[in-house]
């Protein structure tokens, strides 16, 4: 009998120490309707203490661009699928992206599970990405992003790598 007191009191600490952690999540989930409007323009007031009510208003989207430094509103967004020979998703590949013009890399990012990725570039660019997996060859291909849409969708399936174990 002491055994079920015991995970009783197991079972009843656990619910408790649920409710602690979701609770205060729980509540800022049922509050950010009403407050993320004040939020915003509370942290540009801290900044500049002398601006004015309406002024705070009229600069968060100015603001927190230059906080950030780059909006992705215009961004060319790269969609793809990486397959191995045999057409089986290739998780884990690692994708590395420049410029077309440079020689420095300044982008990367590694496929999903199913051997997916998305990537986000500026636009008005010719891109190079480069996909590695081991035990596969490199494949390297370009993709543009000055035709005006916003997004491309890529797939590469890896071939080999030559005199290698796979």
């Amino acid at each position: 009998m002491r055994v079920t007191q015991v995970l009783f009191i197991v079972r009843i600490a656990v619910v408790c120490a649920a409710i602690f952690v979701f609770l205060p999540g729980l509540a800022s989930a049922q509050q950010p309707p009403s407050s993320p409007p004040p939020a915003d323009p509370q942290p540009s007031q801290t900044q500049s203490p002398s601006s004015s009510a309406p002024q705070p208003s009229n600069s968060p989207s100015p603001s927190s661009n230059s906080k950030r430094g780059h909006s992705h509103a215009n961004d060319f967004l790269v969609i793809g699928t990486v397959f191995t020979d045999k057409a089986y998703a290739l998780p884990g590949a690692h994708l590395r992206v420049r410029r077309a013009s440079e020689k420095k890399f300044r982008w990367e990012t590694y496929t999903n599970s199913r051997g997916e990725f998305a990537l986000r570039v500026p636009q008005g660019d010719e891109y190079e990405i480069v996909v590695i997996a081991k035990g596969f060859a490199d494949q390297t291909n370009p993709v543009s992003a000055k035709s005006g849409i916003s997004e491309d969708t890529v797939v590469y399936r890896m071939q080999p790598a030559s005199g290698g174990k796979k």
